[in-house]
């Protein structure tokens, strides 16, 4: 199970972290990631990270911006958003799965229910 927390409205320009506690005990052999979904559009892969902490596949519509990491002790993986834009409003997901690195939803065999973030300009 995956749970996302720390969503929030937000100023252009401000940062937030998002945050995914993992429950099991398997979470360090998971492959992680996170996705966004805004309205009317398409759900979006951002960035993954692989059990040693390992990023690939960042989006370049955050590239520059926005940092994965994890932390295995905590089970928890960790979204970093800085200079927020309103076009990152969206709905932000965390996703896990046994296996190598992918950026398609249908890859992934777990995700959270989702934290919205919305940026006001």
């Amino acid at each position: 199970q995956l749970v996302e927390s720390g969503g929030g409205l937000v100023r252009a320009g401000d940062s937030l972290r998002l945050t995914c506690a993992a429950s099991g005990r398997s979470f360090s052999d998971y492959y992680m990631g996170w996705f966004r979904q805004a309205p009317g559009k398409e759900r979006e892969f951002l960035v993954g990270v692989d059990p040693k902490g390992s990023t690939a596949n960042l989006a370049d519509s955050v590239k520059g911006r926005f940092t994965i990491s994890r932390d295995n002790e905590k089970n928890t993986v960790y979204l970093q958003m800085n200079s927020l834009k309103p076009e990152d409003t969206a709905v932000y997901y965390c996703v896990g799965r046994f296996g190598p690195e992918a950026k398609y939803e249908d890859e992934y065999d777990f995700w959270g229910q989702g934290t919205q973030v919305t940026v006001s300009p």
